[in-house]
């Protein structure tokens, strides 16, 4: 690249196709998404019929080839829309991650040409909703040791179990099951060690239901988190995915996507926050000056504004250098989402105090923004997990930190 490409290289709209991307979703968040996110959140909705629009605009198959219907995008385009999503609503945008990340491109990387025939046009499409199963009642981080389990019987499989925490799990109050689940399950053991596979579980086989919908949660109220039982639950042979044991490699692929966006929508909360306080220090006024004059304010807002910058540039590195199909970035996916997560709290801390009792309320956002920042702490594999990962991938390889 010559030296005057590189001086316009823009890191976060590298290409016209990434900059129409973002103006698309910007526009669409600002007409379409904020309007809905304070009420949505009140009443712990689902908004469905918005989510199906984002088939419309192309969003739900992201980083799906256009042959199956998606837009072939990488995932530097998926981490604009999750940052644009989430600065309005994050957790609408954690539904949309767990249908377009989770699942759909689970599916796209991992699936055999007849299940990517047979299911990718409507899930990017908008006409299915899909999920992601792999957590479970005592099962978190530790996935070697999920409890469920599918036995080949004949031409089927026989699937008992239950799942936790599953965003999409339901579409409703009524307990409307998610179209189709990306599953996780035991079938067996080798050398010792469980034997995990992956099966793609439709709405509508015998056993399979929603147990309840988990309400009350401390944010991302506006998806919908539940408890799927598989009771029996009857799945054709041709319903596993690649072969029995392939799961842990399903996921160590889709993972790295996963953290990189999760950790966009950190992004999208810490700017959405900074930019609430910073207007509130210029329009807010104490003893004859506005709050942006005094020393403690300034510290909230110019420390914010450093942190989302430098977070920023590194997740938008590490989405440029991803490759969807191969893996192999875990150390610096890890590493965003670990950093990222954790400064979306604390800057939407800092703006409530900032703002007050203002910040305190609903109406204002940072409070709701605050309580969702706490979930990608959590979800999507703890601070915890991150740190043991990153140490180990560094004591195996010291050289990366130099890379």
């Amino acid at each position: 690249m010559s030296e005057f490409a590189w001086r316009n290289f823009d890191l976060y709209n590298p290409t016209p196709e990434h900059k129409m991307i973002r103006e698309t979703v910007r526009a669409f968040v600002e007409s379409e998404v904020e309007p809905q996110a304070l009420e949505h959140d009140r009443r712990e909705k689902f908004n469905l019929s918005l989510f199906r629009k984002l088939g419309e605009l192309g969003l739900l198959g992201i980083t799906v080839p256009e042959e199956y219907g998606g837009t072939g995008q990488d995932a530097l385009a998926a981490v604009i829309v999750h940052e644009e999503i989430s600065a309005s609503d994050p957790g609408f945008c954690l539904a949309y991650l767990a249908h377009s990340m989770l699942f759909v491109n689970n599916l796209a990387v991992n699936g055999n040409e007849d299940q990517k025939k047979k299911f990718l046009p409507g899930v990017c499409s908008g006409e299915l909703v899909g999920c992601m199963a792999m957590s479970e009642p005592a099962v978190g981080t530790d996935v070697l040791g999920l409890e469920s389990t599918a036995n080949l019987q004949g031409s089927e499989y026989i699937i008992n179990g239950r799942k936790m925490w599953i965003t999409n799990g339901c579409l409703d109050d009524e307990g409307t099951p998610a179209d189709l689940v990306w599953l996780y399950a035991r079938t067996g053991e080798k050398n010792g060690k469980p034997q995990l596979s992956t099966f793609l579980i439709e709405k509508g086989f015998p056993g399979y239901e929603v147990g309840q919908k988990i309400k009350d949660k401390t944010g991302m109220r506006a998806s919908n988190t539940a408890e799927l039982v598989f009771t029996n639950c009857r799945a054709p042979k041709h319903a596993l995915v690649g072969h029995e044991g392939a799961s842990v490699h399903h996921m160590m692929r889709n993972l790295e996507i996963e953290r990189v966006t999760l950790a966009a929508m950190s992004l999208g909360i810490a700017r959405r926050s900074l930019e609430a306080m910073n207007r509130y220090a210029q329009e807010r006024s104490a003893f004859g000056k506005s709050l942006s004059h005094f020393g403690q304010i300034q510290r909230h807002i110019a420390e914010s504004y450093a942190e989302y910058k430098a977070c920023r540039a590194y997740v938008y590195e590490t989405a440029r250098r991803m490759d969807l199909n191969s893996g192999g970035n875990r150390l610096d996916s890890d590493g965003v989402k670990l950093i990222t997560t954790t400064l979306a709290k604390n800057i939407a801390d800092r703006a409530i105090q900032v703002l007050g009792g203002y910040g305190y309320v609903g109406e204002y956002v940072v409070e709701r923004l605050w309580r969702d920042a706490k979930l990608l702490e959590i979800g999507g594999g703890t601070l915890e997990a991150h740190q043991k990962n990153i140490t180990r991938d560094l004591a195996k390889s010291p050289g990366a930190i130099l890379d």
